[in-house]
C-alpha cells in the first residue's frame, strides 16, 4: 500500500505525474537553462510575458493644502519631519518634470535630426539622379550621332561609289583610248 500512496500521503491510485529530482540552479546561465527546460515540457502551454513596468509618477500636488506650517513658536518636534517629508515630495515632483522635457527636447532633436538626414538623402538621391540622366541623355545622343554617322557615310558612300563607278568607268575608258593612241599601229592591226 505504500506504493500506491499519493504526493499528500493518500491511499489510492499512483500520481500521474512523474516528479522531477529538485535540481538547485548554482549559476544564472544554469537558472536559465531550467527555466527553458520546464517551458520546454509542455511547448502547448502560454509562456508566461510579464507586463512592462509602469512609469512611476509623482503625486500630484495638493490643491488645498490644510496644515500649513507657520514659524510661530511651540511647533512640536514632529513637524519637522512633515516638513521634510513634503519637501522630498515635491523635488521629486520637479526633478521628475524636469526629465520629462527634457526627454520631450531629445525626442523633438532626434526627430529633427531624422528630417535633415531624409532631406539630405533625398537631395543626394536627386544629384545622382540628375547626374545618371545626363549621362543616359549623353549616350543616347552619342548613339543618334553615331547611326547617322553611319548612315551619312552609307549615303555618300553610295553616292560616291555610282559616282566612283562612273569615274572608273570614264578612266578605263581613258586609258584605253591613251593606249590605243599609244600602240603601234601595226600591234592594233591598224596599216
Amino acid at each position: 500500500m505504500a506504493a500506491h500512496m499519493q504526493k499528500n500521503n493518500k491511499p489510492g491510485k499512483p500520481g500521474g505525474k512523474d516528479t522531477q529530482p529538485l535540481i538547485i540552479a548554482k549559476t544564472p546561465a544554469e537558472e536559465q537553462r531550467l527555466k527553458l527546460e520546464r517551458l520546454m515540457r509542455n511547448p502547448d502551454k502560454p509562456a508566461p510575458i510579464p507586463d512592462r513596468p509602469k512609469e512611476w509618477n509623482p503625486r500630484a500636488p495638493p490643491e488645498f493644502v490644510r496644515d500649513v506650517m507657520g514659524s510661530s513658536a511651540g511647533a512640536g518636534s514632529g513637524e519637522f519631519h512633515v516638513y521634510r517629508h513634503l519637501r522630498r515630495r515635491e523635488y521629486q515632483r520637479q526633478d521628475f518634470l524636469d526629465k520629462m522635457s527634457e526627454k520631450q527636447n531629445e525626442d523633438l532633436d532626434y526627430l529633427d535630426k531624422v528630417e535633415q538626414n531624409k532631406r539630405a538623402a533625398e537631395e543626394r538621391t536627386a544629384k545622382r539622379r540628375k547626374k545618371r540622366e545626363k549621362l543616359r541623355k549623353k549616350k543616347l545622343m552619342a548613339k543618334k550621332a553615331k547611326v547617322e554617322a553611319k548612315n551619312k557615310n552609307e549615303e555618300e558612300s553610295d553616292k560616291s561609289s555610282d559616282s566612283s563607278e562612273e569615274e572608273e568607268e570614264g578612266k578605263e575608258e581613258e586609258r584605253e583610248a591613251d593606249d590605243d593612241a599609244e600602240a603601234p599601229s601595226f600591234i592594233m592591226g591598224r596599216k
